[in-house]
């Protein structure tokens, strides 16, 4: 019989899971459901799965920070939840680990038979550094970089770097702890800064490349030791650090500052190259973690995740840095991944020898059923025929193309199924489609290329393929200024290669906007409005062309185009409600 294990990820980026005998069969992110971004509480993602699979064991995962009890009996409410639905399910709460579901994740991911897992977090479970075998000469602290060595028979810590404010730093052959801002808290406190929210750190790295080196901002980290400047960085976890500002006088900012990033006159040459210098800072410490988690457990295969995982401009540091390691990225490196890892976990404890399944799509979302009717059913829509020739057509004549079709991406990026299209040739591009998105004005977005072409327009710096959108790579010469849409100001482009096994229709629609453009990409960037999640279904498909400017909406299982029959009329009726 097969087993079936269901973990889920309270806390932000809230997620579940299923694994069935080792197979990842369906990852769903709460704020997807709920419309909520970094909706912690998965509750719809869990129903979804509880009320169509049978449930064997239920793993709650989380920090060790969340408190979802029931009143009177004081059982857990997810556990409680799922007991009603499925009366023997075993029940399993890890919330004091919370790096061990990062690793899990990133390892079982990676198709590696062994490996070193480095998750850098922002912060993670409390956990009880011990310095000796007493238990009294051990602190409690926010884990925040961890090394693991990883097998299918064991994996386990060898290292970690922890954070409690206010402490000196104590060191010893497997730990550190200390009061210092470590590499993701550095992150959220330069974001925080330029007036993002913590979690917006890849704000900050698309403003990154506008930066240069300016001998005004003092270093963020001490270079003898890779820790966190206290001068710099005022430390505050778990919740997040703070730029000084009062003690650094060129970094004050001044007034009307946080308006900045929605007019480019007004930001200050400061807060560029403060976003610079923390990109180029923290990958170079996270690069000489890499090298001690080789040095410490004599591997060459590395994997990656937690938060830092998605920043794609540090991944492609680390592919010149180290051309001689197997480095995984897990597409799923932000908090929502530690379901997956948990619920592989949990099957691979009970069948070490079981089945090995590799990620090989992140096309991991609930299956939807629609049909032309239910289009039709929509009086505000004009519904018409539609292939991959007419709309490669449409975008070749700038016109914005939203594509819905199958199961919708796990992790971030858009990857062709939840996507906005567009003409990567326009020079005005990104800034009309950054209007359209209510996105800021710095901000890049990603191109899609056929895979037997990618190498031809992109240095890949030695990869065959890059299908889940994790690196930001520099353009070959024959692709310079030919890509302007999708060209970000220091000459790379976020890029995913795509096949016809992986997305047929995807590589259709690029396939033919080839024969019309001479260029095997399309600009692609995710199917939503500006602070909102990805659609997940038709419904959140037609609320957001109805709410936008976006002009067409293809779906092609389906071979129908649908426009609205008044845009103009539509979206200005939407906005005064």
């Amino acid at each position: 019989m097969t087993r079936n294990v269901l973990a889920i990820n309270p806390g932000h980026n809230g997620s579940a899971a299923l694994v069935c005998d080792g197979k990842l069969e369906l990852y769903i992110e709460e704020e997807r459901m709920s419309r909520a971004k970094y909706d912690g509480n998965p509750f719809k993602a869990m129903m979804h799965i509880i009320e169509r699979y049978r449930i064997d064991e239920l793993v709650i995962a989380g920090t060790g920070q969340e408190n979802h009890r029931l009143p009177w009996t004081g059982e857990d409410s997810y556990g409680a939840l799922v007991r009603k639905y499925h009366p023997n399910v075993q029940i399993m709460r890890v919330g004091t680990n919370h790096h061990d579901g990062h690793a899990y994740s990133a390892f079982y991911n990676s198709g590696f038979e062994t490996a070193a897992a480095l998750i850098v977090d922002g912060s993670g479970s409390i956990f009880k550094f011990r310095f000796s075998e007493r238990d009294e000469d051990s602190i409690d602290a926010f884990e925040t970089e961890s090394i693991y060595k990883c097998s299918y028979d064991e994996i386990k810590p060898v290292y970690k770097i922890g954070a409690n404010n206010g402490i000196p730093t104590i060191e010893s052959p497997n730990s550190e702890v200390g009061g210092s801002v470590t590499t993701v808290k550095a992150y959220e406190a330069v974001s925080e800064y330029l007036g993002f929210g913590f979690i917006e750190a890849g704000k900050t790295m698309g403003l990154a490349p506008y930066g240069r080196p300016d001998k005004n901002i003092p270093n963020l980290f001490y270079e003898d030791s890779g820790k966190g400047d206290k001068n710099v960085l005022i430390p505050h976890y778990p919740a997040g650090a703070f730029i000084d500002e009062k003690t650094i006088s060129y970094l004050r900012r001044p007034e009307g500052f946080y308006n900045w990033h929605r007019d480019a006159s007004k930001v200050t040459d400061a807060a560029k190259n403060l976003a610079w210098k923390v990109q180029q800072e923290t990958q170079e410490r996270v690069g000489d973690l890499i090298e001690k988690a080789v040095d410490m457990t004599g591997e060459e295969n590395i994997v990656i995740s937690g938060g830092y995982g998605l920043n794609c401009v540090a991944n492609y540091y680390f592919k010149e840095r180290f051309p001689e390691l197997n480095i995984f990225i897990d597409p799923v490196a932000h908090d929502g991944g530690t379901s997956i890892g948990w619920a592989k976990r949990r099957y691979f404890e009970g069948n070490k020898d079981g089945e090995r399944d590799p990620l090989t799509t992140l096309y991991l979302g609930p299956k939807y059923e629609y049909t032309v009717e239910d289009l039709e059913n929509f009086e505000d829509l004009e519904v018409s025929d539609a292939d991959s020739v007419s709309i490669a057509k449409l975008i070749s004549e700038k016109n914005i193309v939203a594509m819905f079709q199958g199961r919708a991406e796990a992790g971030p990026r858009a990857l062709g199924n939840r996507s906005i299209l567009y003409d990567p040739t326009d020079v005005n591009g990104k800034d009309f489609v950054n209007t359209v998105k209510g996105r800021e004005w710095f901000r890049p977005f990603a191109g899609t290329v056929l895979k037997e072409h990618a190498k031809e327009w992109f240095d890949l710096r030695g990869m065959d393929e890059t299908p889940y959108m994790m690196y930001a790579v520099e353009l070959q010469s024959k692709a310079i200024g030919e890509l302007p849409a999708i060209t970000h100001v220091d000459g790379t482009c976020r890029v995913q290669t795509v096949t016809e096994e992986q997305n047929k229709h995807y590589y259709d629609l690029i396939s033919e906007f080839h024969k019309l453009s001479g260029v095997p990409v399309l600009f692609n960037t995710s199917f939503n409005l500006a602070g909102e999640p990805l659609v997940e279904d038709l419904k959140d498909a037609i609320h957001t062309l109805r709410n936008s400017k976006i002009e067409y909406l293809y779906f092609p299982e389906l071979g129908k185009l649908v426009t609205l029959k008044n845009v103009e009329e539509t979206v200005e009726e939407t906005t005064e409600e």
